[in-house]
């Protein structure tokens, strides 16, 4: 972007944030005015349509959304997302990206996943990273790195998984403030969340937290150990006491779909203070790995049309990571719209992929998005055209071997779970789930 055209834009970004200052549900005409003028393609002017027609609509759950952020969040970090994650990260940078792509001839994603850590102070049943060496980690110096790299593909989306990050609690709040104008998500247990910390989140304003929850103690606690739980409920008190964005994480398995799905359960969470919540199926990592947590059929079904049902009911962003597939055409790992690094370093197409064939200590970001793995990802996508069946290890495992094999990748795990074994797993829940994804797609492109 050339330097008038980019003051331009401060200009209108600053107006816009004066108008979110000052009384925002008042203002959102003017606010979608300007945010009109930013707009550069025709995708976000879609989104835009449906904010105004949400504006007109105040009984609308949606405007209801809207009016529990500007109530509940704090104002710094409201504008921060605002600016950062609406305007940087997505509407600002796209056309951007899309230069980068034809230019470089590889995905260039709209977020980057990492892990400071693999460490964690808890031991989940069934946890996707659990078969990581615990001892790695990306030190606050190429953690910076991988950001200023990114910042030169115009990515300004920034999220870290683990292990459990916040262990790490002082160099991430660090990078949020240097890096002021990206946006920062953190996937935590929480647990170690007190009034402090909600406090410096706040301050720094770029920073929200997505938080793991498996359904009420019970659930919970079964899963992530006893008195977890009650420690989740007190981080949520704190961050809601303190103005920070923060919303739920949930795996759902044969054991606690029908609870998490529940509008109890989504509702006992929106009071907690959750503006979003992202859902995540079981999938069987690990050669040690519960097969039998894996969802039936009947089960992600129900998921596919509860989160349906409630995302037009409930002030609360509800996401199905892999249900929503017909939403962004199928799969968005290997860069396509996001990858993951894990704290060795190693750079996988996806955080539930464990393989790799570049390492960020030792090849840049963009060696490793034209990596032998992420082109497969590329030639490849979208793994099926039933966009209900978009993962290429869950629901179509023969890719996933295709492109492992082809690429010569190795595996990340600490355990070296070969990909004939992981996709073997899969492969009885693919055909089981295939049957059923095709009814479901038949009623959704009929519709």
């Amino acid at each position: 972007m050339g330097v008038v055209k980019q003051r331009m834009v401060d200009v209108l970004v600053k107006e816009l944030l004066n108008y979110i200052s000052k009384e925002p549900l008042s203002n959102l005409n003017s606010i979608l005015n300007i945010a009109e003028k930013l707009i550069r393609n025709e995708e976000h002017r879609k989104i835009l349509g449906s904010f105004r027609a949400i504006a007109a609509n105040p009984e609308n759950n949606w405007y209801r959304l809207m009016e529990r952020v500007f109530k509940e969040v704090n104002p710094k970090c409201v504008q921060s997302f605002v600016r950062n994650f609406f305007f940087q990260s997505t509407v600002l940078a796209a056309p951007d990206k899309s230069k980068l792509r034809e230019k470089y001839d590889c995905h260039i994603p709209w977020a980057i996943l990492m892990d400071p850590t693999s460490a964690c102070n808890l031991n989940c049943t069934g946890c996707w990273a659990g078969e990581y060496d615990k001892r790695s980690e990306l030190t606050f110096e190429e953690l910076d790195n991988i950001i200023e790299q990114g910042k030169k593909l115009n990515i300004y989306m920034y999220i870290y998984s683990g292990g459990e990050p916040t262990l790490r609690k002082k160099d991430i709040l660090a990078l949020a403030e240097k890096h002021q104008n990206c946006m920062f998500l953190a996937f935590t247990n929480a647990t170690l969340i007190d009034q402090n910390y909600a406090r410096e989140l706040a301050q720094v304003g770029n920073f929200a937290l997505a938080i793991s929850v498996e359904g009420f103690e019970k659930e919970t606690d079964m899963r992530r150990g006893q008195g977890t739980f009650r420690k989740v409920m007190e981080a949520m008190d704190n961050l809601k006491e303190a103005g920070v964005g923060f919303g739920f994480s949930t795996c759902y398995h044969r054991y606690n779909t029908y609870s998490v799905g529940s509008d109890e359960f989504v509702d006992f969470l929106i009071d907690k203070g959750c503006l979003f919540g992202w859902y995540f199926t079981y999938m069987p990592i690990g050669k040690n790995a519960a097969v039998d947590f894996i969802a039936t059929p009947d089960q992600r079904e129900f998921m596919y049309r509860r989160i349906r049902e409630m995302r037009a009911e409930k002030p609360c962003f509800l996401l199905d990571f892999w249900n929503d597939g017909e939403y962004v055409n199928g799969c968005i790992a290997g860069g396509r719209s996001y990858l993951h690094i894990n704290a060795k370093g190693d750079v996988e197409p996806c955080a539930f992929i464990h393989y790799a064939n570049a390492n960020i200590k030792e090849q840049t970001l963009l060696e490793a998005l034209q990596s032998p793995l992420f082109k497969q990802y590329k030639e490849k996508q979208p793994f099926n055209e039933n966009h209900l069946r978009p993962c290429p290890c869950l629901d179509n495992p023969d890719q996933l071997k295709e492109m492992v094999i082809n690429s010569n990748a190795y595996s990340t795990q600490d355990d070296h779970e070969s990909v004939i074994d992981l996709t073997d797993k899969c492969r009885k829940a693919a055909e089981e789930w295939a049957e059923r994804a095709e009814k479901l797609w038949r009623e959704t492109t009929s519709a």
